[in-house]
C-alpha cells in the first residue's frame, strides 16, 4: 500500500488556512499515487490549542473544518487529527481524535488512548482517553491507526513505562497489518534520533510495517521537527522526512520494496545544524503567526546578540531585521565596531542610538535620594532598562517585534535585568547554554566570518561598569553550564552534583542563584524550547516558596 505522509505546518485556530493547505497537500499526494493519506495530530485546529479547547466556538469551528474538509476528499482516504466531542459521561468533554475521510464523508473515527501529562503536555486537562482501540479495515487490510503518544509505550524500548496499556500491541492482537501514527511530537536536541530508534523497535518487535507523520513548524515555545518516517516490518528505514521543513512523502509499505531505494543511509545533520534550523523556524513562525513581518534587537557587539541577529536574518530575511547599538560610558569601541561589522556582514539595518544623555539625566534625577549610598546594580541596571525603553519605543513606532538576547545560563542564575535586557516578545536563545552559544557561533562561521571573531574571542561582559566581565559574578561557563544541566535539566540534588567533581561552595552558590531568580523567569518572554527541560511551560516552580536543598 502506498501511504502519503503530509508533513505540514498548521497555525492554531486558523481553520480556513489549515484546511486549504491540507486539501492541497492531499491532492498532491494522490497525484503521486498515494492510496491512503495521513496528516498530523490535531492538524485542523493546530497543536497545542491549550485553553482554546475550553471555548465552545473553537470546538464548533474545528468540527465545521472537518466537515468541510471531508467534502473535498475523494476515493483515496485521508486520516487527519481533530478535536471530537465525547458523548460518554462521566468524563472529559473532548477527545483527541483522528478521522478517516472518503467520498465526501467522515467514514471512521478513533481516539487517543494515552494522554501525556508531563513536561509541556497537559492533555488530561482537556481530553478523555479512549478505553479501547480497533483496526480500520480498508481494501481488505486492517490498519492500526494511532495518535502520537499511543505509540510511545513499547515495553522493550523504555526502561520505565508511563502507562499500563500499549495500544499498538492491542491493535496487532486484533490483526492489524500496518501501524499508522499521526503525531505532533515537539522537538528537543536528539529527539529525532530517539523517536526513530523507538519506532524501529516497534516495527521490528511487532513484525509490522509502520508509518508516522509528524507535525512541522513552531507554535509559541514549541518547535516541531517533522522527520516523518516509514519503516518495513524489519524496522528498516524506507523513507525519512526532512527536518524543520514541510514535505509530502509517498511511500510503498509493501515488504518487497528494498530499503536502499529510499536512501537507507540518510543521516541526520550535525547537532549545530539542527539547533540552528529549529531556532530559525521558531522565530519565523512566532513572528508570522503573530501577524508581524519584522523584528528589532539590541546589538551589543557580543556573541549572544550576534547569534540572535544571524538567526533572525535566516528566519525572516536581513531586510526584516533592525539592529540597534545603544552605547553608554562603559561601552568599548570594540563592541561598537563588532556590532557594526556584524550588521554589515548580514546586510541588516543598523543604527547607533547612544543612551548616555538619558543615563545622565536619570542619574541627576536620583542624585539626592541616592546620596550617601554605594554605587551598585541599581545604577548599572538603569542602563539596561534605558536600552529596553529604546527598543520598545522603536517597536511601537515601526511595528517590529523585539527579540531578547539572553541565553539559558544567564536566565538560570538571574544574570539579566527585568524590564531591561529581558524586554521583548520572544527569547530565541533562552534555552541555549552559553557554551552551546559558542559552538553555534563557530558553526555559523564554518565557511566564512559572519559573526566577528572578536565577538567570539573576547571575554563576555554586560559592560555596565568599568572592566566588567561575566566571570566577576559567575564561575567559568564550562563549570556553570555543567552544574545547571545537572540541577535544571536532570533534576539532580546538590550532593549528586558535588559528587560529579564540582566544588560544594560553587554548586551551592549556583543553585541559590537559580532558586532566587524564579521571579524573573516568571516575567520573561516565551523561550524557544530545544532541551528536554526548558524554562517556561514545562517547568513549574513556585515563586513564593522557601524549600532549599541541603548544602
Amino acid at each position: 500500500m502506498k501511504i502519503g505522509l503530509l508533513q505540514l505546518n498548521s497555525t492554531i485556530g486558523d481553520f480556513a488556512a489549515n484546511r486549504e493547505k491540507l486539501v492541497a497537500a492531499y491532492a498532491q499526494a494522490v497525484a503521486q499515487g498515494a492510496e491512503f493519506v495521513l496528516a498530523p495530530e490535531l492538524f485542523l485546529c493546530g497543536y497545542p490549542p491549550r485553553d482554546l479547547l475550553q471555548r465552545p466556538d473553537f470546538i464548533e469551528a474545528n468540527l465545521a473544518a472537518l466537515a468541510a474538509t471531508a467534502k473535498q476528499i475523494g476515493s483515496v482516504p485521508l486520516c487527519v487529527g481533530f478535536v471530537d466531542a465525547n458523548s460518554e459521561r462521566p468524563g472529559r468533554a473532548l477527545r483527541n481524535a483522528a478521522a478517516v475521510l472518503q467520498h465526501g464523508e467522515i467514514i471512521w473515527r478513533t481516539n487517543k488512548s494515552l494522554l501525556p501529562t508531563y513536561d509541556v503536555f497537559d492533555e488530561d486537562r482537556y481530553f478523555e482517553a479512549a478505553k479501547k482501540v480497533e483496526p480500520f479495515v480498508f481494501n481488505g487490510r486492517r490498519l492500526g491507526i494511532t495518535v502520537c503518544e499511543d505509540i510511545w509505550n513499547d515495553e522493550d524500548f523504555w526502561p520505565e513505562r508511563l502507562y499500563r496499556r500499549d495500544p499498538v500491541k492491542e491493535l496487532v492482537a486484533q490483526g492489524a497489518e500496518i501501524i499508522l501514527n499521526i503525531s505532533a511530537s515537539p522537538w528537543n536536541v536528539g529527539k529525532e534520533k530517539t523517536r526513530l530508534a523507538m519506532l524501529r523497535r516497534v516495527a521490528r518487535d511487532e513484525k509490522i510495517p509502520l508509518a508516522q507523520v509528524n507535525l512541522v513548524g513552531a507554535n509559541d515555545e514549541l518547535i516541531f521537527d517533522g522527520h516523518s518516517v516509514a519503516l518495513n516490518a524489519s524496522g528498516e528505514l524506507l523513507a525519512l522526512g526532512q527536518g524543520f521543513a514541510e514535505e509530502i512523502l509517498v511511500v510503498e509499505l509493501a515488504s518487497e520494496i528494498q530499503p536502499s531505494t529510499f536512501n537507507l543511509q540518510k543521516e541526520f545533520p550535525p547537532r549545530e545544524s539542527q539547533v540552528f534550523s529549529a531556532l530559525a523556524l521558531g522565530i519565523r513562525d512566532y513572528v508570522r503567526k503573530c501577524g508581524f513581518k519584522s523584528v528589532i534587537l539590541g546589538l551589543s557587539g557580543g556573541i549572544d546578540s550576534a547569534l540572535v541577529a544571524v538567526l533572525a536574518a535566516e528566519a525572516l530575511g536581513a531586510e526584516n531585521v533592525f539592529g540597534v547599538a545603544m552605547p553608554a560610558r562603559y561601552s568599548s569601541s570594540g563592541s561598537l565596531s563588532d556590532a557594526e561589522l556584524l550588521a554589515k556582514n548580514l546586510g541588516l539595518r543598523y543604527e547607533v542610538l547612544p543612551i548616555e544623555p538619558v543615563f545622565n539625566a536619570v542619574e541627576k534625577q536620583l542624585e539626592n535620594i541616592f546620596a550617601g549610598t554605594k554605587r551598585n546594580e541599581a545604577e548599572e541596571n538603569i542602563q539596561s532598562r534605558l536600552r529596553g525603553v529604546t527598543l520598545m519605543a522603536l517597536s511601537n513606532k515601526f511595528g517590529a517585534l523585539v527579540l531578547t538576547t539572553g541565553n539559558k545560563s544567564e536566565m538560570a542564575v538571574g544574570y539579566c535585568t527585568l524590564y531591561g535586557d529581558m524586554n521583548g516578545a520572544l527569547a530565541p536563545i533562552a534555552d541555549v547554554f552559553k557554551t552551546e552559544i559558542y559552538q553555534l557561533a563557530r558553526w555559523v562561521n564554518r565557511d566564512r566570518e559572519i559573526i566577528p571573531h572578536d565577538s567570539i574571542a573576547k571575554p563576555p561582559s554586560a559592560e555596565l561598569r568599568p572592566d566588567q566581565t561575566d566571570q566577576d559574578s559567575l564561575p567559568p561557563y564550562e563549570v556553570l553550564d555543567a552544574i545547571l544541566d545537572g540541577y535544571v535539566v536532570k533534576n539532580l540534588s546538590k550532593l549528586e552534583i558535588v559528587a560529579r567533581g564540582f566544588a560544594a561552595v560553587t554548586v551551592n552558590d549556583v543553585v541559590n542563584k537559580v532558586n532566587f531568580s524564579e521571579y524573573k523567569r516568571r516575567q520573561a518572554a516565551p523561550a524557544l524550547k530545544i532541551s528536554p527541560r526548558a524554562f517556561g511551560m514545562g517547568r513549574r516552580i513556585p515563586v513564593a516558596q522557601k524549600f532549599r536543598a541541603q548544602p
